[in-house]
């Protein structure tokens, strides 16, 4: 993955899994009309790393999520509530 025309639309990202069956489930209607979610399992925790400074690289034994994110922009972010915390992580 590398930074391309694409950015300029928004975030990119990939999941690679290594087998079917490491995926959990696929919808495109999940949420709503224009919804769409990509759940599986990435196994244990090989790495994590940035790729040419520009991608977040995020490597388990079951397979890898890259995303177009660099170590500056984590750190300018603002804090928020933890995936699974009473409000899932969303800001209120």
């Amino acid at each position: 993955m590398t930074r391309t025309e694409t950015r300029k639309k928004g975030r990119s990202f990939t999941v690679e899994l290594k087998t079917k069956s490491a995926l959990k489930s696929a919808s495109l209607d999940s949420g709503g009309p224009d919804g769409v979610t990509v759940e599986g399992t990435l196994g244990t925790l090989v790495g994590a790393t940035f790729q040419d400074e520009v991608v977040l690289e995020v490597a388990g034994t079951r397979g890898t999520l890259r995303v177009d994110l660099t170590a500056d922009e984590i750190s300018a972010a603002p804090a928020r509530n933890p995936v699974g915390s009473a409000d899932g992580g969303r800001d209120q």
